[in-house]
């Protein structure tokens, strides 16, 4: 399979979170990135926040490609009527196949993993191992405390002040769509 248009790696929780907002945020992700033709490239769940994008990716017409690591289809609940389905032996061939088929990454809610996953795509850039967008949309100030651990780190000597500019911080889906339509055009 070719894929001529872009695609956008989404990292978020497995878990649907307390807000309402972060399930609106991931139906209105999935939908936008339809809306635009982009691919959605993802962890193959059908669970929380990861099953919302998907399943509105799909009912919005667009195309999905879910990348999950076996000890995590039961889970996770492997999503198999994605446009491309791929199980891997463990996470961190999980994270570099999504990162490997995607041009920019979105992070929205999450938990660990997605720190993990943020952390790992944040890490490669500071060594300039890549040079793709990466997003956090901040649904209702979820990301603030993450925010201003970066601004600590910096502030302490650990990172340099343009670490803080590998990552746009968005409010709004409608505003990540602005950053991801101005770097993937």
């Amino acid at each position: 399979m070719t894929v001529t248009s872009p695609s956008v790696c989404v990292f978020c929780g497995s878990r649907k979170g307390t807000n309402p907002a972060y399930l609106k945020a991931a139906r209105d992700m999935g939908q936008m990135l339809a809306a635009n033709r982009w691919r959605l490239v993802y962890g193959a769940g059908d669970v929380g926040l990861m099953g919302e994008v998907a399943n509105a990716t799909q009912a919005a017409g667009g195309e999905t490609f879910g990348v999950i690591p076996q000890h995590l289809l039961s889970w996770e609940v492997g999503k198999r009527d994605l446009t491309q389905f791929i199980v891997t032996e463990n996470m961190h061939e999980r994270k570099k196949v999504m990162y490997m088929n995607s041009d920019a990454i979105v992070v929205l809610p999450g938990g660990a993993g997605s720190l993990d996953e943020y952390f790992e795509v944040v890490t490669w850039r500071q060594l300039g191992l890549h040079n793709k967008p990466i997003l956090l949309l901040n649904t209702e100030g979820y990301w603030d405390k993450l925010t201003g651990l970066v601004d600590h780190v910096i502030d302490e000597g650990f990172a340099d002040p343009s670490f803080r500019d590998f990552t746009r911080v968005c409010q709004t889906t409608a505003e990540a769509e602005t950053a991801l339509r101005a770097a993937l055009s």
